[in-house]
Order: structure tokens, then C-alpha cells, then sequence
């Protein structure tokens, strides 16, 4: 199969857009704030409000086991430092990993703790012991607790969010 590469246009018929700001954003000077579940932390790095998604670096406790959520969205990730693992399926420093669209799982953190970089595609579920849903994380409620703690200034709310 022959594939095409992308050549430079010696002509200015296709031009590039411009930038409304910066592509680039230094999450080094947020501070690191308290997420939904025990022993968590994000940074808010950008938001989908089309589909409840978001990105953020999430850092997570030593021997931490996160109480059983599900993904109404897929998740991808980049294990930044540390690991978790489900079970026997264990993902340290530089793995990538993908947990799909509807899951539920209990993932735990190796003794080092996490940092890792993820894109969620869609919410998250949290559910009570009964079964029954305690809570919906999405970009909304990101955006919130991101702005409730000044770690938001780099995100422009969405104009239909009242």
C-alpha cells in the first residue's frame, strides 16, 4: 500500500490558521487539587464540554485502591511516574494505558504512588454500595472544582455553562 506523505505547499492555496493563544501551557505552576476519590489529586489541563471530557494529570497516593468507578467514556493515559494495576495487569513509568467505555474497575496504586497524564473521552460514574450512582464526574464538574481551588484561569468556561 503507497501512502502519501504530507508535502510543504510550494503555494499559499491551503494556509494555516491562526492561533487564538498559545498551543503550549506550563501545568508546572497550578497547584495540585483534591479530586473525588480518597488519596487523589488533578491538575485540570483542558475540557470537551461537547462530550463531558477533559484532560488533567491526576497524582495518586502510595497503595492506593480507588473505590469501584465506572467510564461512560474510554480513558488514555501516560504513566508519568510510579504504576497501578488491576489485579495481575500491572503499567509503571512510561506505559500507556487505555481502559474502555463502559468499564468498572478498582485500580491500585504500587507503593512509589502515580503521576499520570490522561485524556478522558466521556464521564466518569462513581457508585454508592447499593449500586446506585453517587456522583458524575465530567468536564463541568472538573472545570468547578478546578475553579473553586484558582487552578482555572487557563481554561475559558464555556459560554453556554451558566
Amino acid at each position: 500500500m503507497q501512502v502519501n506523505q504530507f508535502q510543504l505547499a510550494a503555494s499559499a492555496a491551503v494556509g494555516s490558521t491562526a492561533a487564538v493563544k498559545s498551543a503550549f501551557f506550563d501545568p508546572s505552576g497550578l497547584p495540585w487539587v483534591d479530586w473525588v476519590m480518597p488519596g487523589t489529586w488533578f491538575k485540570l489541563l483542558n475540557l470537551n464540554p461537547m462530550t463531558g471530557g477533559f484532560s488533567m494529570l491526576l497524582k495518586v497516593e502510595a497503595n492506593n485502591r480507588a473505590p469501584i468507578h465506572g467510564h461512560l467514556g474510554a480513558v488514555e493515559g501516560i504513566i508519568l511516574e510510579g504504576g497501578f494495576s488491576y489485579d495481575q495487569d500491572h503499567g509503571h513509568t512510561g506505559s500507556y494505558v487505555f481502559e474502555g467505555a463502559g468499564i468498572r474497575h478498582e485500580p491500585n496504586t504500587h507503593p512509589g504512588g502515580l503521576i499520570m497524564f490522561a485524556v478522558i473521552h466521556g464521564p466518569l460514574c462513581g457508585y454508592n454500595a447499593d449500586g446506585t450512582i453517587a456522583g458524575i464526574v465530567d468536564a463541568r464538574l472538573m472545570y468547578d472544582l478546578a475553579a473553586a481551588a484558582g487552578a482555572a484561569q487557563h481554561i475559558e468556561k464555556p459560554s453556554h455553562w451558566v
